[in-house]
């Protein structure tokens, strides 16, 4: 039986005009069909009015993070995706 893991991702836009609303729901529907559930947003402020979307959410272990990395990276608008954290649900 896998386990569930918590990841938490950095999807920075290729510029601050990206429409991070677009990303957000673009993102969401990717991860859902991979198996991905409570999945979450938050903006964060980087520099010169630049802002990255932290997503974090609850995704299969046996699919491991390149499936993550993947389909994030293909998002348009999306200029890189880094995992930030990445741990064992328990509960």
């Amino acid at each position: 039986m896998a386990g569930v893991v918590v990841v938490i991702v950095k999807l920075m836009p290729n510029s601050p005009s990206e429409d991070l609303s677009k990303i957000k729901k673009e993102s969401e529907r990717v991860l859902t069909k991979e198996g991905a559930k409570n999945i979450s947003f938050e903006e964060k402020p980087v520099a010169f009015s630049l802002k990255a979307l932290i997503a974090k959410f609850a995704f299969p272990e046996d699919k491991g993070t390149n499936i993550i990395e993947n389909i994030l990276g293909k998002i348009k608008g999306v200029s890189s995706v880094d995992i930030e954290d990445y741990r064992r649900a328990f509960g």
